[in-house]
């Protein structure tokens, strides 16, 4: 089942092309069947194996693609 979690929240996040950062709890509606804690576990996990990133506002934290943190790197930069 992780294994698929993970897929399913892949697929979420690259289903919509204008939005590249998303809230813990719009990531759980990818795994509907899973419990929170179960899906912060899969999340955290994916973040430490690099298959996703966190982004900070100092207040909030947001997950994102790898691919999608470095398209924001280079809009800041250019």
């Amino acid at each position: 089942m992780s294994e698929e979690a993970k897929q399913a929240i892949i697929d979420f996040m690259k289903k919509k092309k204008r939005k590249t950062k998303y809230y813990f709890n719009e990531l759980c509606k990818a795994v509907p069947d899973l419990k929170m804690r179960a899906a912060k576990k899969i999340i955290n996990e994916m973040v430490n194996n690099g298959q996703l990133k966190y982004w900070s506002s100092g207040s909030t934290t947001l997950y994102l693609l790898p691919e999608a943190a470095e398209a924001d790197l280079e809009k800041e930069e250019g």
